[in-house]
């Protein structure tokens, strides 16, 4: 299990939401490529950069910070927002990244999600965010038909391999992880799965080792000082042999 640290970008500053609240936004610093070197010096293997921008327009709006992430780090990056066609998704492998998170598009059409596995493979994963259990999306401003689970064995029937599920409910909040949803997700389908929302502490991050999850993603508790990644990363080499 591996920690992913967060950068939400948002007009070009480093920010985090409150339970997807775009009118709820924190301002943590007005360098993401900086902000990366950081969690990368404190240990992060992998990070985790969305394009609150792109979320919200529908398309990428910013390529150029991202790259410039991908140039100040020598770790993997993996990137989500307003992916919603072939050409965003060459497009942000172009700038460096490593994977290419799709959310809301895969649930409005799945054959284009078949369409970039087919040509990405393990490059393509898959954004679920979850309200009640149900799959939210367009910026979590909409709820679908689908419940999380029906709509990810449906994405790995398709062949993805990587799964970022999102429990919007916890996202924010530092009130702890949905773990009982993450077991369930882990234990339904054959993906990696990439535990979000809610972490607050480092027995947050140990809380989740039972659950089987691939990773976590840690986003405001980092900027308030409430998990110092140095630690939790320490903790996890002890705690998963």
């Amino acid at each position: 299990m591996r920690i992913y640290p967060a950068i939400d970008i948002k007009d070009g500053n480093c920010v985090r939401l409150l339970q997807g609240r775009f009118s709820d936004v924190t301002v943590y610093g007005n360098s993401p490529a900086d902000m990366a070197k950081k969690w990368e010096s404190l240990g992060g293997e992998f990070i985790h950069v969305v394009d609150l921008d792109g979320a919200l327009k529908g398309h990428g709006v910013n390529a150029e910070i991202i790259k410039e992430i991908c140039r100040s780090v020598n770790v993997p990056v993996q990137t989500g927002g307003g992916i919603r066609t072939m050409e965003d998704i060459e497009a942000k492998l172009a700038c460096g990244i490593n994977r290419v998170i799709i959310g809301t598009k895969a649930v409005s059409d799945s054959e284009f999600v078949k369409r970039a596995v087919d040509k990405h493979k393990e490059k393509i994963v898959i954004g679920i965010d979850a309200k009640d259990g149900m799959v939210a999306i367009e910026g979590w401003e909409k709820t679908s038909d689908f419940t999380a689970v029906e709509f990810a064995k449906k994405m790995v029937d398709i062949g993805v391999s990587t799964i970022v599920y999102t429990d919007i409910a916890t996202d924010g909040t530092l009130a702890g992880p949905n773990t009982a949803a993450m077991k369930e997700m882990v234990s339904s389908v054959k993906a990696d799965i990439i535990a979000s929302g809610g972490v607050g502490s480092i027995e947050h991050i140990k809380s989740l080792i039972p659950t089987g999850v691939e990773g976590v993603i840690v986003g405001r508790a980092l900027y308030t000082g409430d998990v110092k990644l140095d630690e939790a990363v320490e903790m996890l080499k002890a705690e998963v042999k």
